[in-house]
């Protein structure tokens, strides 16, 4: 039965089996030592000069083979400890080698941080990339991570339920990612900038708590905060308040921190609380609707949460000569009823204030959500608003007025970038260092050499021209 690397001090003068890649090679003449590397850690292996054909094929080992090797168990001799390593009192004599694989020079070294390599190089070969103990850490910890929320959120009652990936192409803030369909020629899906209206049509279906793990696309221009796909926490109730909504967040992610990463210090209000500011108060005082309000920026173990609340409902959008929404066209404004708002909108739409909320983290927006508009009647009222038609609000969001006319309940969420909330965590630069396989600065997947031609029959199938573009 295999044994882990971390495991071989539990088997002093014991025979066992070790499974794993080579780290290092070290030839000492009659002694060759290798590192044994596993996803628990290293272990040393000794190869004596007892079995000449075992020592020769120890001789031939060679950085990243993949091997299985039987021995015994035994101390280290005195001084030759390694303390950096778990178990690094012991070592194993091996008594059998067994190469499951050999392998080519990789590209760069594994065994470091990565930081002094090419990214585009790393990315290409992320599955060595992955191999370091650096992003292995990583990927441990954000498992923990949504370990936790998982967790967490089903002891509060909340159900988590899969949603759709193909769906329909609405106007939610960036361009949708389209999926072309075959059976219906010239018709297409979109990938989902969020779960935004499926969540809601299941707080009209009255399952009142629900969450999801969930990735999402939005095509618009990368940075180190952001990928063309990306994870996030949604989260959506029903009868619930702002203030129900702001509090479950604020338990969420101060028992996860406090749990998971007790080396961070935590700035709160005098009551122990996540301090709060209105969004006016931001610009006003920080010139930011994301301020960092650290105590000392350069402390990475600190971390400074800030609720940011009553954000203004629309914006002037310059370039289209209309008012939009700040958050989506679903956030409830704080108005009476329908005719309160559309008195509002005509004197000053800039002074109407929305149920949105934003969760920032040093500096960087890790959530952001709403109350929801569920009254049909102010969501068409509040799509005119924003230029649209009666008849284009019926065929983009009819299938949503329409089930609010069958008794939807009040509800509200949240949803919270994971990748976002683990980068900073962690100290990361960017995003890409805590996502396995992550795109490009520029969007691209290195790896897989994405985005890809594909054959003139494929595009056929679809029913789909691709016009070059002239030169």
């Amino acid at each position: 039965m295999r044994t882990l690397s971390s495991e071989i001090g539990n088997f002093d003068g014991k025979e066992i089996e070790l499974l794993g890649w080579v780290q290092v090679r070290r030839d000492h003449g009659k002694l060759i030592f290798i590192d044994l590397r596993d996803r628990s850690g290293i272990a040393q292996i000794v190869f004596g000069p007892e079995s000449k054909e075992l020592h020769k094929k120890a001789d031939a080992l060679r950085s990243e083979w993949v091997v299985k090797i039987s021995g015994k168990v035994k101390k280290r001799p005195k001084g030759m400890e390694n303390p950096e390593i778990p178990n690094g009192g012991y070592e194993v004599v091996a008594g059998n080698l067994e190469v499951l694989a050999e392998a080519k020079t990789p590209p760069f070294d594994v065994s470091g941080d990565g930081r002094d390599i090419n990214e585009e190089v790393r990315m290409k070969y992320r599955y060595l990339d992955l191999r370091r103990p650096r992003m292995r850490k990583i990927l441990e910890n954000r498992s923990r991570i949504t370990k936790f929320m998982r967790d967490f959120l089903t002891e509060k009652g909340f159900i988590e339920v899969e949603t759709p990936v193909f769906g329909k192409s609405t106007p939610e803030g960036a361009r949708d990612y389209l999926v072309p369909s075959r059976v219906y020629p010239g018709k297409f899906y979109a990938l989902p900038q969020s779960p935004q209206q499926y969540k809601q049509l299941l707080m009209v279906a009255g399952l009142e708590r629900y969450f999801q793990i969930v990735k999402c696309f939005r095509d618009e221009d990368t940075r180190g905060d952001r990928q063309p796909e990306f994870t996030q926490l949604d989260i959506e109730m029903s009868f619930a308040s702002e203030e129900e909504v702001l509090n479950l967040v604020e338990e969420l992610y101060l028992n996860l921190v406090k749990t998971l990463y007790l080396n961070k210090k935590i700035k709160l209000d005098k009551n122990n609380k996540i301090i709060r500011i209105s969004y006016k108060d931001a610009m006003e005082k920080h010139n930011s609707d994301k301020p960092d309000i650290r105590n000392d920026k350069n402390n990475p173990d600190e971390l400074a949460f800030l609720f940011v609340v009553d954000f203004p409902m629309f914006e002037w959008k310059e370039t289209e000569k209309r008012w939009d929404a700040v958050h989506h066209p679903f956030t409830m404004p704080k108005v009476k009823d329908v005719n309160d708002f559309k008195e509002a909108f005509k004197k000053n739409p800039a002074s109407i204030l929305a149920y949105q909320y934003d969760l920032v983290l040093n500096g960087y927006e890790i959530a952001g959500g709403s109350i929801r508009i569920h009254n049909p009647a102010l969501l068409q009222a509040v799509f005119e608003a924003m230029g649209n038609k009666p008849e284009e609000v019926k065929e983009k969001f009819g299938h949503m007025l329409e089930a609010f006319e069958y008794g939807a309940p009040p509800h509200g969420g949240i949803a919270s970038g994971v990748d976002r909330f683990v980068m900073i965590l962690e100290n990361e630069p960017d995003i890409r260092e805590v996502i396995a396989f992550p795109k490009t600065g520029d969007g691209k997947d290195l790896l897989m050499d994405a985005p890809s031609e594909v054959s003139k029959e494929q595009l056929k199938e679809l029913h789909i021209k691709v016009e070059k573009e002239k030169k």
